[in-house]
């Protein structure tokens, strides 16, 4: 028999979008499966809209509590072999989780399967979608330490596995996924890779953690780096290739922190120097001109040549006055 899988649905304020996602959830060419749908305190229509799918779906809902005690709370009254996470402003496409199963069937000693994600820009007059690749080697532990494993509802995760780990983590405020990820590696989870998308990633919102408070984000990721990174050494699992991914990580973190933290900065690159001295910047966070001025010069002068010359260029393409007096 085909093994049962829960979609688990979190709400918090998601009226214009939940309907689509608890619909895409029932549209599921798999056969074998429930939808169980909690609202988290929302204040707007959002617990009306989920009580009008009447008992095709399971709900509840409770004071607000916030993302990963709602996860866990699904989890709790989940009756599925493998979990379906879907946040309420995402959906699916209607053959993801039967084609993910099928592949599953012949690896039954995975804990997770993985695919890319489909991007969709949402803005009021258009839409665009986007597949998020997902780069070779598919070494999971390069692929965390890249932030290329996809986000909650792309993967079909072993309930098992999750419960053995401990749970999502409660007060984890942002890449949460990601940090229950690395839980799951560490306890030699099994973490395997299919081609074709099936999510859909919506962005729409600039209110996120992810968006509004972006120093969060980086704590918590370059946090998740150095306890990869410790496991690793420690398990006597680091190779060359995941220390250059971790590393090539920081110093992607350290650009942008630049921006508005420059001592953070310098302490980001200041501990990739002691880890991995050999290390050079690769990919198009560093292109061949500042390489090079890494390399020679140090990264806080790779990072003033790199502002002179965005400087210059800006003025390049600056309109003349004359031009500028031309069009009003």
């Amino acid at each position: 028999m085909l093994p049962k899988v829960s979609i688990l649905l979190p709400c918090y304020n998601a009226d214009r979008w939940i309907a689509q996602a608890i619909q895409s959830a029932l549209d599921q060419t798999y056969s074998n499966k429930e939808v169980i749908v909690i609202d988290d305190g929302s204040t707007d229509q959002s617990l009306d809209i989920i009580k009008s799918f009447g008992d095709r779906i399971y709900w509840e809902t409770q004071l607000n509590q916030g993302g990963n005690a709602t996860r866990n709370r699904l989890l709790e009254l989940s009756t599925g072999e493998w979990l379906q996470y879907l946040d309420a402003d995402d959906y699916l496409q209607p053959h993801k989780i039967e084609r993910q199963v099928q592949h599953l069937l012949a690896i039954p000693q995975a804990d997770l399967i993985y695919s890319p994600s489909i991007f969709e820009y949402w803005q009021p007059d258009k839409t665009k979608q986007e597949i998020l690749p997902i780069p070779e080697p598919h070494d999971p532990w390069i692929l965390l330490a890249r932030w290329y494993l996809p986000q909650t509802g792309s993967p079909l995760w072993r309930k098992q596995a999750i419960l053995e780990v401990g749970r999502w983590k409660r007060n984890q405020p942002c890449c949460q996924e990601h940090e229950l990820y690395a839980r799951l590696l560490m306890a030699g989870k099994q973490l395997v890779y299919f081609a074709e998308a099936g999510s859909i990633y919506r962005q729409w919102s600039e209110t996120t953690v992810c968006k509004h408070n972006k120093p969060e984000v980086f704590r918590q990721r370059l946090a998740i780096e150095t306890k990869i990174e410790q496991f690793l050494y420690q398990s006597h699992q680091m190779t060359i290739d995941r220390l250059a991914a971790i590393s090539q990580a920081r110093f992607e973190c350290a650009r942008l922190i630049w921006q508005f933290d420059r001592p953070w900065a310098c302490q980001v690159i200041s501990q990739i120097k002691t880890s991995n001295p050999q290390f050079i910047p690769l990919g198009t966070a560093a292109p061949e001109f500042y390489r090079l001025a890494y390399r020679w010069l140090g990264f806080t002068r790779a990072e003033q040549i790199a502002a002179a010359k965005r400087a210059v260029l800006n003025c390049l393409h600056r309109p003349s006055p004359a031009v500028i007096s031309a069009h009003f």
